[in-house]
């Protein structure tokens, strides 16, 4: 009988075994925002037009996805917590109907000059990077191979400082907000633009 050598197994990089993720801002990126700045009742979510499908495409070519922003109006008391709860259940089962997996959500309702109990900082409010670090740890997510897309100046520097990929969007504010500044090297014309470039970009180069 002959001995066979022993072969050293292939071992996958720890790049390889990373995901790479979507962090989308939901008021006027994802979603068209309500006159009043927030919705007060799921009937008032409506999507940009073409978004649920550039997502789902998206998520097909690798991207996970995951939800954040500054909820403001829970966190100054204009919007009840049932309200909140509401609106965002509605939200996630709407995504789940078009067959979109949201991987975390990182909304914030929190803030240092806000009202009761969510008079607070939080690691998750913009442009903090809590959001960030949280999901390298527990999904093992690789930030420079991962992006922001948003309407407003807040969410982009956020990303930024994290270390991802940032890209805006012309809709809502379209950065006209300037509180912070940020030169993204992606503008589009809405969501689903930006994601279609996304998708074309992912699917013909290698990402690890």
């Amino acid at each position: 009988m002959i001995a066979r050598p022993n072969r050293p197994r292939r071992t996958l990089s720890i790049v390889d075994r990373r995901t790479r993720g979507l962090f989308l801002d939901r008021w006027g990126t994802l979603l068209v925002t309500p006159q009043r700045g927030y919705a007060e009742h799921p009937d008032e979510l409506v999507f940009v037009d073409g978004a649920l499908d550039a997502l789902f495409r998206a998520q097909q070519a690798g991207f996970g996805l995951y939800l954040f922003g500054n909820e403001d109006a829970v966190a100054q008391g204009k919007l009840s917590d049932a309200a909140w709860k509401e609106v965002q259940g509605a939200l996630h089962r709407k995504l789940a109907e078009h067959g979109l997996d949201v991987k975390r959500d990182y909304s914030c309702v929190d803030h240092p000059q806000g009202c009761g109990a969510h008079q607070q900082d939080s690691v998750y409010l913009l442009p903090n990077t809590g959001a960030f670090h949280h999901s390298v740890h527990f999904d093992n997510l690789a930030l420079e191979h991962s992006w922001v897309i948003g309407d407003s100046t807040v969410e982009l520097a956020a990303g930024w400082r994290a270390g991802t990929h940032i890209a805006a969007v012309k809709t809502g504010v379209g950065l006209a907000d300037r509180t912070f500044e940020v030169d993204p090297p992606v503008v589009g014309r809405d969501l689903t633009g930006v994601l279609n470039e996304l998708v074309r970009a992912a699917t013909t180069l290698r990402w690890s």
